[in-house]
């Protein structure tokens, strides 16, 4: 997703982040639980299971995230979503979040799970089924069908503060990883009352 807005900027596969490189600053995304929090620092216990500490920069940009339907998306609306291939090879949501209009577009690998994609793209039509819903998406190279099955989690940003930084609460971060592995978060999505960022 190219990554989001904040995540098509946002949102470098990460498994582990002792294995990143010291040597030269770089950026990583990482995901996981907030369990405390300070003015200047944020520790989150990664999904890999690691509890790390995140500086969070002066110009830190915070957004949260809310649930949002299917419904809602609409013909021309800009969104990201993160698929995964079936076996008989539609591409099938993982998860479906809004963009602001001036999102970076494109396709790219993800490292949400193996082999899975982000795909940023206008909206060009929508299927309401009786079971799976579908978006089909402008891509350089024409359109692409997305297969959305029910439960698929529907979600849109709307800026935040650090006061929405709070322990429990899953969060997204685009950080920078300074030359002796330091990690200091430029970007975060937070969750609230339930609805996770995404991912």
């Amino acid at each position: 997703m190219k990554p989001l807005a904040f995540a098509s900027a946002a949102l470098a596969a990460v498994t582990a982040l002792g294995a990143l490189p010291l040597h030269a600053q770089s950026t990583t995304r990482l995901r996981g639980t907030i369990v405390a929090v300070t003015p200047t620092t944020m520790s989150v216990k990664s999904r890999e299971g690691r509890e790390l500490s995140v500086k969070l920069a002066d110009d830190l940009g915070v957004s949260v995230t809310k649930a949002a339907r299917f419904d809602e998306i609409k013909v021309g609306d800009v969104v990201g979503t993160t698929t995964r291939r079936s076996p008989n090879g539609d591409e099938v949501a993982l998860e479906v979040h809004f963009l602001p209009a001036t999102a970076r577009l494109g396709l790219s690998a993800w490292d949400l799970e193996p082999n899975s994609k982000m795909i940023n793209a206008a909206v060009r039509s929508k299927v309401v089924g009786t079971g799976d819903d579908e978006l089909t998406l402008r891509v350089a190279d024409g359109e692409q069908r997305v297969i959305v099955p029910p439960n698929t989690p529907i979600v849109r940003s709307v800026p935040g503060t650090r006061a929405d930084l709070v322990v429990g609460e899953a969060v997204f971060v685009s950080a920078q990883v300074g030359p002796d592995g330091a990690l200091t978060a430029q970007r975060v999505l937070v969750g609230k009352d339930g609805v996770r960022p995404p991912q």
